[in-house]
């Protein structure tokens, strides 16, 4: 009876003790990779931490990708982000896991096997064994992804997303500036510390458009705030005109320039559908991600 009472104590303690491990355990290494890939609605894909001399071209190119019984989705583009697909995005091809390997079948990129390691309950990492390319994805349900947080980490692309920016509104407050003047904006997909400018009157056919002016941009995070950016276009004669850069949907932004205290309300005009555009001769081809290093600067306006 003691010898039974003794192992049945040590039962007990070995699987408490085991029960401990498991549940310090960042992942449950018991699902499969099917239910892995499944087990959330959107990966987002942390692009800066790439990494790897090569890519994995579907994954450059998007956003957020998605698994749903062998369909493969993504958000290629920063607008219709939450909307297109019922928020999944495109079909961009298929998937099939097979032996603990993530096979893909992209529409435009072929086939392509990989390999999935899970780092933490909503964290993986996806990598070519051929190249060594690595990406880090996080996990979300639809009803809990901070879409603003995605707007504004990935800023540089959702400006580039429109032909061109039209101006809709300028604030009664604010003193008169050179900047008034400037009817359009345009953020170059090709590179990205370009942008464009025009005085072209209101309403003016976007193909039409006369591009005054082509200098440099650039963007910084600011100190202390997550929902807002300084944006800085490089002017010759006037210098960098600096605004604080505050998004209020994905067609429009508002621009406030902390010279004058004026606000300047954009709105986009022709959305470059990526998966698309490059049949349409929109770009010269398919548009890739890019890591962004931002400077950061304090606030520094008139409010």
């Amino acid at each position: 009876m003691k010898i039974l009472k003794l192992l049945s104590i040590f039962f007990l303690s070995t699987v408490l003790f085991t029960s401990c491990v498991i549940n310090d355990d960042p992942y449950d290494d018991s699902i499969t990779l099917e239910q892995l890939v499944t087990s959330y609605d959107l990966w987002y894909v942390d692009y800066n931490r790439t990494t790897g001399n090569v890519d994995i071209p579907f994954l450059s190119k998007a956003f957020t990708v998605s698994f749903q019984n062998g369909i493969l989705l993504a958000n290629n583009n920063m607008v219709g982000l939450g909307s297109v697909g019922n928020g999944y995005g495109d079909q961009i091809g298929y998937y099939e896991t097979i032996n603990g390997v993530l096979e893909i079948d992209h529409d435009e990129d072929g086939f392509i096997d990989l390999e999935v390691i899970q780092l933490a309950g909503n964290e993986i990492k996806i990598r070519d064994s051929y190249t060594n390319a690595t990406y880090y994805l996080e996990g979300y349900q639809k009803n809990n992804f901070d879409y603003d947080f995605v707007f504004y980490d990935n800023i540089e692309y959702f400006l580039q997303e429109y032909v061109a920016w039209e101006k809709t509104n300028t604030s009664a407050q604010g003193a008169i500036n050179e900047f008034d003047n400037e009817n359009f904006l345009q953020f170059t997909p090709e590179q990205n510390t370009t942008f464009r400018s025009s005085q072209d009157p209101f309403g003016t056919d976007i193909d039409y458009i006369y591009w005054d002016y082509v200098g440099a941009y650039e963007v910084f995070d600011v100190e202390g705030y997550d929902d807002l950016k300084i944006l800085t276009l490089d002017y010759d004669s006037s210098g960098n005109e600096e605004f604080e850069l505050s998004v209020i949907n994905d067609g429009e932004v508002d621009l406030y320039h902390v010279a004058s205290g004026t606000t300047y309300t954009f709105n986009g005009r022709s959305n470059i559908v990526y998966k698309n555009a490059k049949a349409k001769g929109q770009i010269p081809e398919t548009r890739k991600r890019f890591k962004t290093n931002r400077k950061t600067k304090k606030r520094n306006t008139k409010v």
